[in-house]
């Protein structure tokens, strides 16, 4: 007994060394197809005197050979015949909006394309304030801009345009000093000159007939070309959206705004007034866009950050690189609100 089982161990032994000797099904290489078909049992024909006939070994089904990467690629790839899902999140409807009206997400402080997510910590707040803005806007600030359009001549609000703008010159030209850039100073110095004298009090603007280049500058975006270049977003009451960083530019900009000197308070507050509808006139074009936004807040945002980062980077830029200024109408400048002459 003892050698019989001696002996069948001795051959359980062997078979399990057999099966393990033989390569496993998925250790094949990549570029041996395995038959997706599995052979079926044909049963051994049975010759005439009985004897059964071996019967012919099944052969798979011809497969192309697929190799490593294409394994893994097919192994990706969903199987429910959708495509595949793309790498970055789709646009928001703001974000839609914005690229429709500026052309393309906003770019960073280093010239960049940024990232659609704004820095926008405080967003709970900004969001009550641009709502109480919004209110103040279609109650007051739409309506007298709609009617100044429809009321007084393109000519005349043209002149009003240009006289605002001119007033800020002296803003302009210290930060273009305060930023290292003298050429550009007496360039913005010389457009004052002609426009006050020429141009009868900035009314009229013959210094870009002579192709004097128009710039705008505030001391927020002289702290940015001074090395603040990313700031949390804020948004005032009445003067609409900020940084932290353009908040304290307001201080500078202060005691450089000659409105800001005049004394009377009936000639100066009407003068901010007029400034303010003339400003909000100029935005009129983008009401429906606002309006019709998914996010009208994020929109107002991204658009405002894009056109501040431009203005910031269009600073550093060499004078023969740099690009056209944006336009003058927002922020609001500190001069054209009318608040108390804390100097006096």
């Amino acid at each position: 007994m003892n050698v019989v089982r001696t002996a069948s161990l001795f051959l359980l032994v062997l078979a399990l060394s057999a099966c393990a000797a033989k390569p496993a099904r998925d250790s094949a290489p990549a570029t041996v197809a395995v038959s997706p078909v599995a052979a079926t049992d044909v049963p051994a024909p049975v010759a005439d005197g009985g004897a059964a006939v071996p019967a012919p070994a099944p052969v798979a089904a011809a497969a192309p050979a697929v190799s490593g990467s294409d394994a893994a690629a097919s192994d990706a790839a969903p199987t429910d015949g959708t495509a595949p899902a793309a790498t970055g999140a789709a646009p928001t409807g703001a974000e839609d909006d914005f690229a429709a009206l500026y052309g393309g997400p906003a770019p960073n402080a280093d010239g960049a394309e940024a990232s659609t997510s704004a820095y926008d910590p405080w967003e709970g707040f900004n969001r009550r304030v641009h709502a109480f803005n919004n209110v103040v806007d279609r109650a007051i600030a739409r309506p007298l801009a709609t009617a100044y359009t429809n009321v007084v001549p393109r000519f005349a609000r043209t002149g009003v345009s240009n006289f605002f703008s001119n007033l800020r010159a002296p803003v302009t030209i210290t930060n273009q000093l305060l930023q290292g850039r003298p050429g550009d100073a007496w360039d913005s110095l010389g457009r004052f000159i002609i426009n006050t004298t020429v141009g009868i009090g900035g009314l009229w603007d013959p210094a870009s007939a002579g192709q004097v280049p128009r710039r705008s500058e505030d001391f927020g975006q002289t702290l940015g070309a001074w090395g603040w270049r990313s700031s949390r977003y804020v948004e005032l009451p009445f003067f609409g959206p900020r940084t932290v960083r353009d908040v304290f530019g307001l201080a500078g900009d202060i005691p450089l705004s000659p409105i800001r000197t005049i004394e009377q308070d009936n000639i100066r507050i009407p003068l901010q007034g007029l400034q303010l509808v003339d400003m909000r006139s100029q935005l009129l074009a983008l009401d429906d866009i606002r309006d019709n936004a998914v996010d009208e807040y994020a929109l107002t945002r991204d658009a405002w950050l894009q056109r501040r980062n431009y203005q910031i980077v269009n600073d550093l830029r060499g004078r023969r690189e740099r690009g056209k200024d944006a336009d003058d109408s927002a922020p609001i400048p500190v001069d054209a609100m009318p608040m108390p002459n804390w100097g006096n």
